[in-house]
């Protein structure tokens, strides 16, 4: 497919973060861009400031006649909406291109050199802190995020078109879209088994993506995982290590040693081993590319972090307040290592949104196990996303077992309240689904009590 024949791009989901970026770089490029998404959100909110029009309801009279000619019309849709959605069914049946965000991400990143980013955990920030690093090292790079960068309060970084950073989905098996120059599998725990089945099938479509790496590129690998490449780990043995790790007033300090030479005092500001791990990648990638070292250092110590990753809502003696995206329980285990190894000693609430009634199914004992380790507990209804309920599954069923004697079920719209005068000063909200929009009534309540 060639780009430069279309003139207008519809988006169907544009609400989604990996679309709205999309969107954002089909605008950048001067296309007529709208779409249609569920529900109003922040995204696309600042969608529409940019002047995209959007609509909210499943209907084809709402789409302007304009994007109605199939000809010079790209239509763009993301897997999560239904296959009975009207608007897209319309497109399918009437010759208009159509494909799936990340067959779109394949057609703009083939001529470029192109950084992918897989795992099933760690992509946003990883794909994030490398962007950063190759933006400040001047590389000509457009990078598409999954969440909104803090350095950039946009999901979009379009400095030039010679280079692209994308993340590389496991989900409905996107990734294997791509075909990138350098590439990095950060984690391969079980997860979408509603896609793949089971966990071998999960390992499999990995190894399938480190087939796709161009024959002359390199595959980077979490030291410990079953595909061969270039290793990076946490003070341990690999190619590329962070050792010589100290916090000093709540910032890494670090060396990391790479094949040839020793990185001396490294600074990174983002809590946690696993955005420490993170980091070593993003860095890894870089160094492989040939940005100058110190440049590197500098670039790194500036990065300010992505929103909902371990995002600091209020930071205060009295009272912390930490907002996170994690909705995997090893990702809640990674915020609660994070949490703890800034704040020792203090209690901690978590107030979970799981999301997907599958997920939280598959892995309820996991979730149950992850969540007991904080000193209290708050658990929201399950945000159902793309699925309909499943019998048995529900909050009050993975509430029974957490096994922790501080724990309650809570109704969203009455958070506000019950956080109210809470006795814990670290209070860390967690979960990928409609959670983040409770976080700035949350804040301004927090802050009255300080």
């Amino acid at each position: 497919m060639n780009l430069d024949t279309i003139h207008r791009v519809y988006f169907v989901g544009i609400g989604g973060i990996g679309m709205s970026a999309l969107a954002r770089y089909f605008h950048e490029k001067g296309m007529l861009v709208a779409g249609y998404d569920k529900t109003p959100s922040l995204i696309t909110e600042a969608l529409m400031d940019l002047g995209i029009d959007i609509h909210f309801e499943d209907n084809l009279n709402l789409v302007d006649k304009v994007f109605l000619n199939a000809k010079n019309t790209l239509i763009v849709y993301t897997p999560a909406i239904p296959k009975n959605h009207a608007e897209l069914t319309y497109f399918q049946t009437h010759e208009f291109e159509v494909l799936k965000r990340s067959e779109v991400l394949g057609v703009i990143t083939q001529n470029t050199f192109c950084f992918a980013v897989a795992g099933t955990h760690g992509k946003t920030t990883t794909t994030s802190i490398l962007a950063h690093l190759l933006a400040e090292c001047h590389v000509p790079v457009t990078a598409f995020l999954g969440g909104i960068s803090e350095n950039y309060n946009s999901n979009l970084i379009l400095k030039g078109t010679e280079v692209s950073v994308v993340e590389a989905d496991e989900f409905d098996r996107s990734f294997l879209r791509l075909s990138p120059n350098v590439a990095c599998i950060t984690s391969m725990d079980a997860d979408h088994l509603d896609i793949y089945g089971d966990a071998s099938e999960l390992v499999k479509s990995f190894n399938d993506f480190a087939k796709k790496v161009k024959p002359n590129g390199v595959l980077f690998v979490k030291n410990g995982l079953p595909i061969n490449g270039i290793t990076y780990g946490i003070e341990d043995d690999s190619d590329y290590s962070v050792q010589n790790i100290k916090i000093k007033k709540g910032t890494y300090v670090f060396d990391v040693k790479t094949p040839e030479t020793i990185l001396k005092n490294i600074e990174f500001s983002l809590p946690g081993r696993h955005n420490l791990s993170n980091a070593l990648i993003a860095l890894a990638m870089a160094v492989y590319y040939g940005c100058p070292h110190q440049q590197l250092a500098n670039a790194l110590g500036s990065f300010k972090g992505v929103k909902r990753r371990f995002t600091y809502q209020i930071k205060t003696n009295n009272l912390v307040y930490i907002d996170d995206y994690a909705h995997h329980p090893e990702e809640i285990n990674a915020v609660y290592q994070a949490v703890r190894e800034m704040y020792p000693g203090q209690k901690v609430l978590a107030i979970f949104q799981p999301h997907l009634f599958s997920r939280t199914r598959d892995f309820a004992d996991d979730f149950a196990n992850s969540l007991a380790q904080f000193d209290a507990v708050i658990l929201l209804d399950i945000y159902p996303a793309r699925e309909l309920p499943i019998e048995g599954v529900t909050s009050e069923w993975l509430l029974g077992k957490i096994e922790n004697d501080n724990k309650q079920l809570v109704a969203k719209n009455d958070l506000v309240q019950a956080v109210k005068n809470r006795p814990e000063k670290v209070i860390i909200t967690i979960g990928a689904g409609d959670i983040g929009e409770e976080v700035k009534h949350l804040k301004k309540e927090l802050e009255l009590a300080i």
